[in-house]
């Protein structure tokens, strides 16, 4: 899928927190490709060079790595304080914080899964959102991106599915909450191809969407993404609105 509708996004400062995983090194690449300055926070300094190793050539110096754990509200606050002091401000966020958990119904599920599967996940995405929207420039975007299992029930796996389900509610909300004043979004995705999968929409795409979403003036609102052709649909509807 071509890059064209893209925007140039050359100086918007933009946070990726998961952005080492198999859908943040989609989105991490687009917005590099962009030109803008991506900042990704890791858990260690090993784990910051092998995802330079996984980007290769992309990892230019627009690419911001620090190791920081923002998993707790504290953390995150620390870690949003951070980016506005030493990038000058923030314009975007991108979320795909996340993970995966089946083997158990809801009636066999332990503390600890409860814990690890649904608390420490909602947690996170709640602790950056509530850290970083208060900051956003008028430039960018808020964007959490989910799976499928946040609208359907995914047997085995269910904790999966109510914490997605948590988070697309936490994006109405805080497009609620924020009227026009922050553009907040999310991404509801099908099975995902990436450097460890095969599925129905490439990361690539995804990427795409999460960079034109920041680079439009699209008010907030949710967008599957289950293949390419889904991916180029909302990339016109964007790319429209920007020309408008």
């Amino acid at each position: 899928m071509s890059n064209l509708l893209v925007p140039n996004l050359g100086a918007h400062r933009v946070l990726v927190p998961g952005g080492t995983g198999a859908v943040g090194e989609g989105v991490v690449r687009a917005f590099l490709y962009a030109g803008a300055e991506v900042i990704v926070p890791t858990r260690s300094e090993e784990r910051s060079q092998e995802f330079r190793d996984v980007l290769g050539e992309d990892a230019t110096e627009h690419l911001h790595l620090i190791v920081h754990d923002y998993t707790s509200f504290a953390g995150a606050q620390d870690l949003v304080e951070q980016v506005v002091h030493f990038r000058g401000g923030l314009d975007s966020v991108v979320a795909p914080i996340g993970g995966w958990w089946q083997g158990r119904t809801l009636a066999e599920v332990t503390e600890g899964d409860w814990a690890s599967a649904f608390v420490d996940l909602a947690t996170t995405h709640m602790a950056v959102l509530r850290a970083a929207l208060p900051h956003l420039s008028d430039a960018g975007a808020y964007t959490v991106i989910v799976g499928d299992s946040a609208t359907w029930p995914v047997p085995t796996s269910g904790l999966v599915s109510m914490e997605q389900a948590a988070l697309l509610m936490m994006q109405r909300v805080a497009a609620a909450e924020s009227g026009a004043s922050r553009r907040v979004f999310s991404l509801i995705l099908g099975q995902v191809t990436s450097r460890f999968a095969e599925g129905t929409v490439d990361v690539a795409d995804v990427g795409r969407v999460a960079a034109a979403i920041s680079g439009s003036t699209a008010p907030s609102a949710s967008f599957g993404v289950h293949n390419a052709d889904e991916a180029f649909a909302v990339l016109q509807e964007l790319a429209a609105g920007r020309e408008a």
